[in-house]
């Protein structure tokens, strides 16, 4: 069933997303801004094992300069790295 996700989960996944690396903040905020509200729970599940990878190894996903043990994951990275190219719509001095 693709069934968007709540608002009280949104802002759980948009916690979670926050790193200790401000590439992985800016990428992951940007693409919860865009996207976040239609994640259905597939995606959200996808992007909570994304997330427990350590932040070295998520840059270099969210980079391409490496590919997932999960070959599942390659849409939700696709989508992610579509989120480089769109210039984030975030409120200049504004943390992720």
């Amino acid at each position: 069933m693709n069934v968007a996700i709540d608002t009280v989960r949104l802002s759980r996944l948009r916690w979670r997303c926050r790193r200790g690396m401000l590439e992985n903040d800016l990428l992951l905020a940007c693409f919860l801004d865009a996207r976040g509200a239609s994640l259905t729970e597939g995606e959200v599940a996808q992007l909570d094992t994304l997330l427990d990878l350590p932040d070295n190894d998520l840059w270099d996903l969210l980079a391409g300069r490496s590919v997932p043990a999960d070959p599942a994951l390659a849409p939700l990275l696709a989508a992610l790295a579509s989120t480089r190219t769109v210039p984030c719509q975030r409120p200049r001095g504004s943390l992720p």
